[in-house]
């Protein structure tokens, strides 16, 4: 025991001798350096060493500017350990470098691109040639998780594989199984008692589901989507009269299987109030009759949070009119909870007025800052007008050169009555390939091609050229415009045409129309949304005899011969105010037209007029009315000629009717068009069940009327078609599809119908 005793003891002596060695060791005395040296470097440079140390050849050494060389080095990221070693008067920084990512894949996803999924990676800095360490694959897997969470994939399991590979790199493979979706089970609104729940769940986007929940996703669960739905609840009470609406919780349940989501949103309604008066209050320049104007609010009525904004937006503007760029105006609600009533004071305080000095532009890279300018209607060192830079912002966007296109008012230090203006913008590409491809009722299939670039070496020029081709017509254009021709913003744009067509299919044949034409055109702004066109052109048409050729067809070309060339004037104005171009719901299109030959073989004057009319009736359902007349004559005591007769029928005319198959015939009964068309239509349109309000997709009713009439008739009413059915209008991702199923109502014996029309077409 004793002798057990007197080992243990010894052993201890010599521990604490080593103990004490090491501290005297680590803990130095300081010294002047006379040299530094690097060990473990592959990859790192010396010289990003040597610039994060805090100290230098020369210096005196510390144990202190030794912790704070570690901890500058393991700053950098570049390590996965640092030791600081001296030897007689010699730093020793001895480096283990981060494995370098070789590559990151990914296997088993299918609801993201893989790209998008490297993205998302990138951002919280794992890439390839990155430095790689393990909290940055935790970061990495929770990051994928968060996407797929997004997604309603909450049951998504991921498993991250750490492949060392030579030269100190290592592979990544992130083995993801997605699970299925978890789906919205119910949604619960408590605290409601004026409203329904149905009538509530009809405000959200979000639902439990229905049979088109595969396009729209609408019973994925995101918390974006809640919060715009939560939104869009309170916007449908304030906008009702109830000015305390509150949501006070929402919760969001999933089950243990991560299937189900319940989502509770708890509400307090409060009471319903009445506008009882509205006052202004502050400085509204002396033109308090002016603004009084503006006011969208009505006493009576119940308090509407819509009206209030849309009246607060107004009274902004028409300060910014004035050169009032930093106006304010505030509402102030004096509430009579006994009454029910509500008196609404509108503050103002107009501030100071200011003038442009500078009007900067940023983000352009390919456009020239003069395209943009161009467009500006407020001019520098002028005052400031809210209106001008509102309509400089939508002509600029107007372009279609731009993702975004957004207009920043900023202070001029040192001057208060001057502001600058930053105009940013998002360029976008604006050349295109395209290779379409498509099927209609009467064309059948169809193929186009085309290449055209809007903005050819940023000048704001266009150039284009397209080929299509189906069963019965084959087009060939080329065209180019340059939008400022002028100073002015005259247009010019120069027109190439090929056609190779056959008007109308009542019988198989191979007669031919062959017309080219070439032509110039102005275009002339009268104001922002008018627009007068001039041109000449060149044309020359040829019928090329064949089978099944009408005797109409024949009767012309004996009189006038195969061919027969035109100098047509072209005259047109246009006014475009609509909201959309593929999906309209409100504003209008008008239009007129005339063709006068001045010389050529074929003499004839052509006019006519389109006027299309959209109008919200409410934020789902909308009303289109389109009207459509043309009249054409011969001229020097010839007929109109048969190649440039009008035809109806179909889609785009009045549905229900095999197209283009409406109007005179000859005799031998074919279809010949005529030298006048009158059309009528109107469309109601509502959304398509389990869309919720994507206009993209929507059902419609309509009701066609129109009919041709040769040269010499009259426009009888007693002879309009007419039809009335429903539709399916879609801006797919294959291209505009237009379906329709009709039943004419008022038709004649021989009249062709077709009660089931489509289209679709594609570009990729």
């Amino acid at each position: 025991m004793h002798v057990l005793f007197n080992r243990f003891f010894s052993v201890l002596l010599l521990t604490l001798s080593l103990f004490a060695w090491s501290s005297n060791a680590l803990a130095g005395e300081p010294f002047v350096m006379s040299d530094i040296r690097l060990e473990g470097l592959q990859r790192v440079e010396p010289g990003t060493v040597f610039a994060s140390l805090p100290f230098k050849v020369g210096e005196t050494y510390t144990d202190e500017q030794g912790t704070a060389a570690i901890r500058s080095l393991f700053g950098l990221g570049l390590f996965k350990d640092v030791r600081i070693e001296t030897r007689q008067g010699i730093v020793i920084v001895i480096v283990e470098e981060r494995p370098i990512i070789s590559s990151v894949e990914f296997v088993g996803t299918k609801e993201f691109d893989k790209d998008t999924l490297k993205k998302a990676l990138r951002d919280i800095g794992l890439a390839d040639g990155r430095p790689f360490d393990k909290a940055l694959a935790d970061r990495a897997e929770q990051e994928l998780k968060r996407q797929y969470i997004n997604r309603s994939l909450y049951g998504a399991e991921i498993t991250t594989t750490i492949t060392p590979i030579e030269r100190n790199r290592v592979n990544l493979t992130f083995s993801v199984i997605e699970g299925d979706v978890a789906k919205i089970k119910e949604i619960k609104l408590v605290g409601n008692h004026f409203y329904s729940q149905s009538d509530l769940r009809n405000q959200l986007d979000l639902n439990t589901g229905n049979w088109l929940s595969w396009y729209t996703k609408s019973d994925r669960y995101s918390r974006a989507k809640l919060n715009a739905d939560l939104e869009t609840l309170k916007s449908f009470y304030l906008s009702r009269g109830f000015l305390e609406f509150k949501i006070e919780s929402t919760q969001v349940a999933i089950s243990p299987d991560r299937q189900d989501i319940v989502i509770t949103v708890n509400v307090f309604e409060g009471e319903r109030f009445v506008v009882s008066g509205i006052q202004l209050e502050g400085y509204y320049l002396g033109r308090e009759d002016e603004f009084k104007a503006l006011i969208g609010i009505k006493v009576g009525q119940t308090y509407n949070a819509n009206d209030v904004a849309q009246t607060m937006k107004a009274f902004t503007d028409y300060f910014g009119n004035f050169g009032f760029a930093f106006a304010r105006v505030e509402p102030r609600t004096e509430v009579d909870r006994e009454k029910n009533l509500v008196n609404l004071v509108l503050q103002a305080d107009p501030s100071r007025r200011a003038y442009v000095r500078r009007i900067n532009l940023a983000g352009n890279t390919r456009t020239r800052d003069e395209i943009i300018r161009r467009e500006f209607r407020q001019m520098e060192s002028a005052w400031y007008d809210g209106d001008r830079i509102r309509l400089s912002r939508d002509r600029v966007e107007r372009l279609g050169y731009f993702k975004d296109v957004s207009i920043e008012t900023q202070d001029v230090p040192g001057s208060l009555d001057q502001v600058d203006l930053t105009v940013t913008v998002a360029e976008k590409p604006t050349g295109s390939l395209q290779l379409g491809a498509g099927f209609s009722s009467y064309e059948k299939l169809f193929v186009t091609f085309g290449i055209q670039q809007d903005n050819i070496f940023g000048t704001g020029n266009f150039l284009g050229t397209q080929v299509s081709t189906s069963k019965y017509n084959q087009v060939f254009t080329m065209n180019t415009t340059n939008p400022y021709f002028t100073e002015d913003g005259i247009s010019r744009t120069f027109d190439f045409t090929h056609r190779s067509m056959r008007p109308y299919n009542d019988q198989a044949g191979n007669y031919r129309l062959v017309s080219s034409g070439l032509g110039m055109r102005f275009g002339i702004p009268v104001t922002e949304i008018d627009r007068i066109s001039m041109g000449l052109s060149v044309e020359q048409t040829t019928i090329v005899p064949g089978t099944s050729i009408p005797a109409s067809y024949l009767d012309y070309a004996d009189r006038f011969g195969y061919t027969s060339s035109s100098l047509p004037l072209n005259v047109g104005w246009l006014r475009d105010s609509r909201d959309s171009v593929m999906a309209p719901t409100r504003g209008v299109l008008a239009r007129a037209y005339s063709d006068y030959s001045i010389a050529g073989v074929a003499h004839y004057v052509r006019a006519g007029g389109q006027y299309q009319y959209y109008y919200p009736l409410s934020k789902q359902y909308s009303l289109a009315l389109n009207s459509e007349l043309g009249v054409g004559r011969g001229l020097n005591g010839q007929p109109f000629p048969i190649f440039k007769s009008f035809f109806v029928g179909g889609l785009g005319s009045v549905r229900g009717f095999d197209q283009g198959s409406l109007g005179p015939r000859d005799i031998t009964g074919l279809v010949i068009g005529g030298a006048k068309k009158l059309v009528v239509n109107a469309e109601f349109f509502i959304p398509f069940p389990g869309a919720g309000n994507d206009k993209s997709l929507r059902l419609y009713g309509f009701y066609d009327m129109g009919n041709v009439f040769g040269e010499n008739e009259a426009i009888r009413l007693a002879q309009l078609r007419s039809s009335y059915g429903m539709g399916i209008s879609w801006v797919s991702p294959m291209g505009p599809l237009r379906f329709a199923i009709a039943n004419p109502i008022r038709h004649l014996e021989g009249d062709r119908i077709q009660k089931l029309q489509f289209q679709i077409g594609t570009s990729f």
